[in-house]
């Protein structure tokens, strides 16, 4: 007989748990990779509060949409699958932040193969290698170990834990929007928008946000 477990299989539940680690992780890996690159240690988080990387997390949770049903099968499909779905989506995301907050977060115009400076081959090539490792490896382990928290603490973290997400990343939207609107000389105009400028001045965000350049 089976046993019911939390986040059993594929589901909502198991997708809101990948994002949570992933982007944690993936803004510790930043962290790591910047201090031995460059010498420095700065935040790598796309969110005021917390060490989250948004286009990490949402980035696993599209590859484990696209992917797991791929499990097991040839890693060239997975890899190409991988490789163009990686390099489509961090495009998107670049356009997405220089579009609302007048910002980018990455430029690589000065690697070869690039496009527009927001994506690259090399990177996309990182993509689909990517992609093998984390469906045939990463998430049937991460998949495991989600499954063996207390159902009933599981679903009470994952409440918690997503309201929070939730909340920080309305926040640093609003924050980062109000910020750009500064930028373009727009006065505030209401109670919101005057606690934003006085709480997340650009001083603040540019320490928060050290990688964030104008466009």
């Amino acid at each position: 007989m089976d046993v019911k477990k939390f986040a059993q299989g594929y589901n909502l539940y198991k997708l809101i748990w990948i994002f949570l680690i992933s982007s944690f992780i993936g803004a510790c890996i930043e962290i790591v990779w910047c201090y031995f690159a460059m010498g420095k240690l700065m935040s790598r988080s796309s969110l005021l509060y917390g060490q989250f990387s948004v286009v990490w997390g949402f980035g696993c949770v599209l590859l484990t949409i696209l992917l797991h049903k791929l499990q097991g099968k040839k890693d060239l499909f997975i890899f190409l699958t991988g490789a163009l779905a990686g390099g489509l989506y961090e495009y998107v995301c670049s356009v997405f932040t220089e579009v609302f907050f007048g910002v980018r977060f990455w430029d690589y115009s000065d690697i070869a193969f690039n496009i527009n400076g927001r994506i690259n081959l090399l990177f996309c090539l990182f993509w689909g290698i990517i992609a093998v490792v984390w469906i045939q490896k990463i998430y049937p382990f991460l998949s495991c170990h989600i499954e063996k928290i207390p159902i009933r603490l599981g679903k009470l973290l994952t409440v918690v834990l997503s309201a929070f997400l939730f909340f920080d990343i309305v926040l640093s939207t609003m924050a980062l929007g109000r910020a750009y609107h500064r930028h373009l000389h727009m006065e505030a105009h209401n109670a919101v928008e005057i606690f934003l400028d006085n709480k997340y001045t650009d001083t603040y965000l540019a320490k928060r946000y050290q990688n964030m350049f104008p466009k």
